[in-house]
């Protein structure tokens, strides 16, 4: 996929895998060090910088694919 083609980043994956390790956002938000306007932006499907990727992969030892996927107007 083309990068300009992305529209939105879809974090279904990262809210499933906080679901089945029984943790909540806020668990999220205090182990990666993240604030609560990144949570939201994330919420919204915003986008966010490399390094909140980063602090959660690290937080939930798990890779970038777990958590997040790019979405555009092709995959909609």
């Amino acid at each position: 996929m083309n990068i300009e083609g992305v529209d939105d980043m879809n974090y279904n994956k990262l809210w499933k895998l906080l679901i089945d390790r029984n943790l909540k956002k806020k668990d999220l938000r205090e182990m990666a060090g993240l604030t609560t306007n990144v949570m939201a932006k994330m919420g919204k499907g915003g986008d966010v910088s490399t390094n909140v990727l980063r602090k959660i992969c690290e937080a939930l030892d798990c890779q970038l694919y777990d958590i997040v996927e790019l979405e555009s107007d092709m995959n909609r």
